[in-house]
């Protein structure tokens, strides 16, 4: 496909030095957008396809330089700090620029493909050295097709690993050309129930599950990383687990990893005004250990390889 290192897309961030997002030491570019809802979701910054204002009280000095320069009359101060009315935001970046303490973080930014490039290949010592590169992530990078597309495109002409972080709730032709741009793939399954599925995403599987079938059927050596958060009161049983880990090892996929659910971003639902949908539900260490070995009687870790 045409190259187009002009093309831009709605990116929140870009984390260096990763080594748990694909091989090697990797560069992570995180798109804005995602079509799911996860109730344990910790980048809700992640979810909408616009760029949000975050508020972190707990820097504010309340001096009022942000409601003094916004244009809109969409930030008031109280003695509780700074309220914004979303709906009168403009997203013009003045309070943020404004701030002195740095308590207004907008998040999303445009850049281009060549702009992109140009950060990621910085650390290509790294990648040489450790067999790493760069993955998109997000959010849901195939929720900005094109922009993902043409990233890939030219990540690929300038010989640079390329991995992608996907839900697969896209369509099936965008998911097969994400993957033949593709040197790893990595997907979450949440569970095998359709409808419980729609109960903890918004979503129902079916597709998800359709294009890792049709990814493993066009591109049979493409590494297929399948990963399941761990969520308590939503999968952490047997059944779940146990459910995932054999359509995984039929579909031939090349590994399966449970990873351990957290709440390390339920202060960012805070910064953006929300309530965490999960409250206060934590996962055991024991419970985890036990649905990690499940997993792994499925399918073994491969060789040279620690376990899942």
């Amino acid at each position: 496909m045409p190259s187009y290192p002009d093309a831009t897309g709605l990116i929140f961030n870009i984390q260096k030095y990763s080594v748990h997002d694909g091989p090697g030491i990797r560069t992570i570019v995180f798109f804005k957008g995602c079509p799911l809802r996860c109730r344990w979701c910790s980048n809700p910054e992640s979810q909408s396809m616009k760029e949000e204002l975050g508020y972190n009280r707990d820097k504010c000095l309340a001096c009022g330089t942000c409601v003094r320069v916004c244009p809109e009359d969409a930030l008031t101060l109280s003695p509780e700090g700074v309220n914004i009315d979303r709906t009168r935001c403009s997203m013009d970046q003045l309070c943020s620029r404004a701030c002195p303490a740095e308590a207004l973080t907008v998040y999303g930014t445009r850049r281009s493909v060549e702009d992109i490039l140009n950060d990621v290949e910085q650390d290509s010592v790294f990648y040489a050295r450790s067999g790493g590169g760069m993955t998109l992530s997000g959010g849901e990078p195939l929720a900005q097709p094109e922009f993902a597309l043409a990233l890939l495109s030219e990540a690929r002409k300038r010989r640079i690993h390329r991995a992608l972080e996907t839900c697969a709730f896209v369509p099936e032709e965008t998911m097969l050309r994400a993957a033949e741009l593709l040197n790893y793939l990595l997907i979450d399954i949440k569970c095998m129930d359709s409808e419980k599925h729609r109960n903890g995403t918004g979503v129902p599987n079916d597709r998800i599950l359709s294009n890792i079938r049709a990814v493993r059927a066009a591109f049979p050596s493409l590494p297929i990383h399948i990963r399941t958060p761990v969520v308590p009161g939503f999968n952490d049983n047997d059944e779940d687990i146990r459910a995932i880990a054999e359509f995984v090892r039929e579909s031939g996929c090349a590994r399966y990893e449970p990873l351990a659910y957290h709440r390390l971003g339920t202060q960012k639902y805070r910064f953006l005004g929300l309530d965490y949908p999960l409250g206060d539900k934590e996962l055991s260490e024991e419970r985890f250990e036990r649905l990690r070995q499940i997993a792994a009687s499925l399918c073994p870790a491969p060789h040279g390889e620690g376990a899942a």
